[in-house]
């Protein structure tokens, strides 16, 4: 049998999708996603997304980029993620020296990748070169059995709106959008500036839940949100949740998040993810107050290139 690296295809998509959701089920996958993702990419990320084929079929995928949105250049990233039981068959060898091979014409000096935090993964990247870094916390709430806390009585001058009553101008949401991403701890600094790419790849992409997405109002302002992204089926993620600098303090992404979260259930989403930096103190917290509990971990890895 024989194991082969290539580009991915659109038809590839279905295939695609069914090796990521057994891999990782803690993330959100569709085929409509990563049709988006690749026609979409800003041509500053040099997005490329591949796939390791044995005797036809999909076992492993792994997507490649440049963080073209950080202030420091040269940071390239690489996500693999092969089929539980087909490892041990060189696919990760191949798709990681595809990838850097990638990554290094277009300039990348550094080179960072999650990887699963288990032995065979962790000796995997150690004997290439990479050393570990941060790790993250993905976190598994039962939203069909588990029981949610009760929603609140909303402060004096605070209201809560979804994501779609901003249709008509999501500027608001991707300023605080821009804002809580400059603030979160990560080991590649990210700046929003790009509105236009926000749109195109955030807040129209296929998996972003805009009826899903909970904002709490200050006074008529944005002060906290919760973005959910969502497959249309079972799988609710919140893909950020986070407070400007003068609102914290006051309880507002717990409000902004536990309203997301009624509302998911409701909709008839069975499954809730979430992930933090496992050093984020308060947001693990407030995540095992709301029930959720530890179900993988990763950890970053960096080698220079």
């Amino acid at each position: 049998m024989t194991v082969i690296v290539r580009d991915f295809r659109p038809s590839d998509a279905e295939a695609w999708t069914r090796a990521r959701r057994a891999s990782v089920p803690w993330m959100v996958a569709t085929p409509g996603q990563v049709v988006h993702d690749l026609a979409n990419a800003h041509p500053d990320k040099h997005y490329r997304l591949l796939v390791a084929e044995e005797d036809g079929e999909i076992i492993a995928t792994a997507q490649a980029g440049i963080a073209h949105e950080s202030p420091e250049p040269g940071q390239g990233y690489f996500t693999p993620h092969t089929l539980p039981g087909r490892t041990n068959r060189g696919a990760g060898s191949l798709l990681l020296r595809t990838a850097e091979d990638h990554l290094a014409g277009v300039g990348a000096t550094a080179l960072y990748a999650w990887v699963l935090d288990n032995p065979e993964s962790l000796e995997f990247a150690r004997k290439r070169g990479y050393e570990p870094k941060r790790s993250a916390c993905f976190q598994r709430l039962d939203l069909a059995g588990g029981a949610l806390p009760p929603c609140q009585e909303l402060p004096a001058g605070v209201e809560l709106r979804t994501g779609g009553d901003f249709a008509d101008d999501p500027r608001p949401l991707f300023e605080a959008d821009a804002a809580v991403t400059a603030d979160e701890p990560s080991d590649i600094a990210v700046e929003l500036g790009d509105y236009e790419d926000w749109l195109t790849n955030v807040w129209r992409h296929p998996s972003f839940d805009q009826g899903l997405t909970s904002v709490a109002l200050v006074d008529g302002k944005v002060a906290a949100f919760s973005a959910a992204t969502t497959d249309g089926e079972r799988t609710y993620l919140s893909a950020m949740t986070g407070t400007l600098r003068e609102f914290r303090g006051r309880g507002l992404a717990k409000l902004a998040k536990n309203d997301s979260l009624h509302r998911a259930r409701a909709a008839g989403y069975t499954d809730a993810y979430t992930s933090n930096d496992t050093g984020n103190g308060p947001m693990l917290a407030v995540n095992q107050w709301f029930g959720y509990r530890v179900c993988a971990t990763e950890v970053r890895h960096v080698r220079t290139l």
